[in-house]
């Protein structure tokens, strides 16, 4: 397993990183591995076209026609 050392840290952000160790109850530096692992580890975000593409089929495009109506819309905030 490699090591790795972080200098030049805001005070914030180790404040904040020892905050949320102590609120899941482990250490600091088993926190920050487990930050690493969560922010490189996860699954790379999909191009638009790949979330089109995972669409499912959910009809034909005539189930979805507009019906043309010349009456007047209801006035719902009345």
């Amino acid at each position: 397993m490699a090591d790795l050392l972080v200098r030049g840290v805001d005070d914030a952000v180790a404040a904040a990183l020892k905050a949320r160790a102590r609120a899941h109850g482990r250490s600091t530096e088993a926190e920050h591995r487990a930050l690493l692992a969560e922010a490189l580890t996860r699954p790379r975000r999909r191009t638009f076209a790949q979330a089109l593409l995972a669409m499912p089929n959910v009809g034909n495009d005539e189930d979805f026609a507009r019906v043309e109506d010349a009456s007047p819309a209801p006035d719902v905030l009345a």
